[in-house]
């Protein structure tokens, strides 16, 4: 099944814009379309906040890395700052993502 967004109003796909496509070309009501959006992005935001990677295949891989702490300086005034440590998320695109965005074609 192939779902075209040709017809996006800007260069960043929205969920809004998802949940519309949805209700499109797939059938669903609104309702549904955006319970359906909002429930994905739910889970994968949970799954990474207990620390767990979340792998989509033929899309990429999101984790989690803790970045250690560091020293840090505060541009304008120069004064130094420690940067505390933190979890952040990393996104690697599959193999099978980036051919086709070298292609010019998903």
């Amino acid at each position: 099944m192939e779902i075209a967004v040709e017809s996006l109003e800007t260069s960043a796909l929205t969920k809004a814009q998802l949940a519309e496509l949805l209700f499109e070309q797939i059938g669903l009501n609104k309702r549904e379309s955006k319970d359906m959006i909002d429930a994905f992005f739910v889970l994968i935001a949970d799954t990474l906040v207990d620390g767990n990677d979340v792998k989509i295949s033929g899309f990429g891989n999101f984790q989690i890395r803790t970045k250690a702490p560091r020293p840090g300086r505060n541009p304008r005034t120069g004064e130094a700052i420690p940067i505390e440590a933190r979890r952040v998320v990393t996104f690697h695109a599959s193999h099978k993502l980036k051919e086709q965005i070298q292609g010019g074609h998903l």
